[in-house]
């Protein structure tokens, strides 16, 4: 294991702090208030179209921070290796780790290794924490969506769900579409500065109807989508059709969904186009009084279609 350690794990990640080797790091945390937050990540592929776990580990670790407003600084990482991994798939994992947390602006400075017989694990599951600070005078939260506000997303939904599952072994065609991860910061502090942000949600694991009936219950509001705002790609629309998915209830991984203030949507709107992550950034729907939790969608023939929780997932291990 300390063969493993300083020959693969600490060249790779080559952070200072982590290559202490110490029992716990000690960090220097600017702010008075901080966010703290831990995720799993199990996969499969473990490599799919623009992503990989390692990639997936770390922003999805460093949204879950943003969606707080707090800047991302430090990540814990556990790896836990099925016994016989290939050596060359680790560093693969850890470099890509190692890149995007240099692009998300977070060190790695804590981790745990364990190795696992055979068929205990599926090649590799990948267990993280992040710390962040909030800025002083900002409270993003799901409570605090307000009847009024106007909800935008920043692009394209289900991207993530339809890459990993055209990547896995057993499907019969492929589709052409990218996973959206990617660290989703950057973006967030360009909103905070153009306007009032009120909620934010990251619309993971049972895609953006998920994320918003939690939305709507924690602020004791509900939510009407408009469907012909709401960006899809015509490869994902059918990727859905053939498997009969919905691909709102698809996962993402590299989109936020945003309650704003009304009379500060169109300039929150410009500033999430012209950020890189923003580009297709678009209105979906609005924040209203009524019964806490609903969350209703407006169709094309002017009829509405309530949204209901996913009772389970459409398939396993897709974040």
């Amino acid at each position: 294991m300390l063969e493993l350690l300083e020959e693969v794990v600490f060249p790779v990640l080559d952070e200072p702090l982590l290559c202490e080797a110490e029992d716990a790091a000690a960090l220097s945390l600017p702010g008075e208030r901080v966010a703290l937050t831990t995720d799993s990540f199990v996969v499969k592929p473990i490599f799919f179209p623009g992503g990989d776990i390692g990639k997936l580990a770390v922003c999805g670790t460093v949204n879950d921070l943003a969606m707080r407003g707090a800047r991302p600084l430090y990540v814990t990482m556990g790896l836990i290796l099925e016994e016989g991994l290939p050596f060359e798939v680790l560093q693969r994992v850890l470099a890509s780790a190692a890149c995007w947390s240099g692009e998300a602006g977070v060190k790695v400075v804590a981790g745990d290794t364990k190795v696992v017989e055979k068929g205990a694990a599926d090649a590799i599951y990948i267990n993280t924490a992040g710390l962040g600070v909030i800025p002083a005078g900002r409270e993003v939260s799901i409570q605090g969506a307000m009847p009024g506000d106007l909800l935008l997303v920043n692009g394209f939904l289900g991207d993530h769900e339809t890459s990993v599952l055209s990547g896995r072994e057993g499907f019969d065609f492929r589709v052409d579409v990218e996973s959206d991860c990617a660290p989703l910061y950057g973006l967030v502090e360009a909103m905070q500065e153009a306007g009032a942000v009120h909620a934010l949600r990251d619309p993971t694991r049972g895609g953006l109807a998920a994320s918003l009936k939690e939305l709507a219950a924690a602020s004791g509001v509900a939510v009407e989508l408009v469907e012909d705002d709401l960006p899809v790609r015509e490869k994902v629309r059918a990727f859905c059709e053939m498997l009969g998915l919905d691909p709102l209830l698809l996962a993402n991984e590299g989109k936020l969904v945003a309650a704003v203030a009304r009379e500060d949507a169109q300039a929150v709107l410009a500033a999430m186009r012209a950020h890189s992550l923003g580009g297709d950034a678009a209105v979906i729907g609005s924040i209203m009084d009524g019964r806490k939790g609903e969350v209703s969608l407006l169709t094309p023939l002017g009829s509405h279609r309530l949204l209901r929780m996913p009772s389970g997932e459409h398939f396993p291990r897709i974040c």
